[in-house]
């Protein structure tokens, strides 16, 4: 409980749910567990519906997958739900993985805990003359 009153990053706070639910609508939930609002009325200058997200645990942008990114900044007006899934060969989305664990680290390096390959014997060391 006092995360949701002290930590804007961990999901929403009391005070963002108390606005979603008194001026927010529900429309769509995505396969990472964000939920996609809009806004009941067109509050906005241009007079259009406001749009956003409520990211599941951690607040990360590239948590936001594309089609629901384009629904987001008013690229399409269908919601993703009702779209064309896409291509079959494309890879599924994935969010940023720098700074977690399941980040890629190269072979040998420290963060990796694998040893590094002993040298092969290519490198001669520079000497002044």
């Amino acid at each position: 409980m006092l995360s949701k009153i002290f930590t804007w990053w961990n999901g929403a706070t009391i005070g963002t749910l108390f606005t979603v639910g008194r001026r927010g609508r529900l429309v769509g939930k995505d396969v990472f567990g964000n939920r996609y609002y809009e806004s009941k009325d067109t509050s906005s200058y241009d007079g259009r519906r406001r749009r956003w997200v409520i990211y599941n645990g951690y607040a990360e942008a590239s948590k936001v997958p594309p089609d629901w990114y384009g629904w987001l900044h008013y690229t399409s007006d269908d919601l993703p739900s009702d779209q064309d899934v896409g291509p079959r060969y494309e890879k599924p989305h994935l969010p940023n993985l720098t700074g977690t664990p399941m980040a890629w680290r190269r072979p040998g390096s420290v963060a990796s805990g694998e040893n590094r390959a002993p040298a092969t014997g290519d490198y001669q060391a520079w000497t002044p003359e």
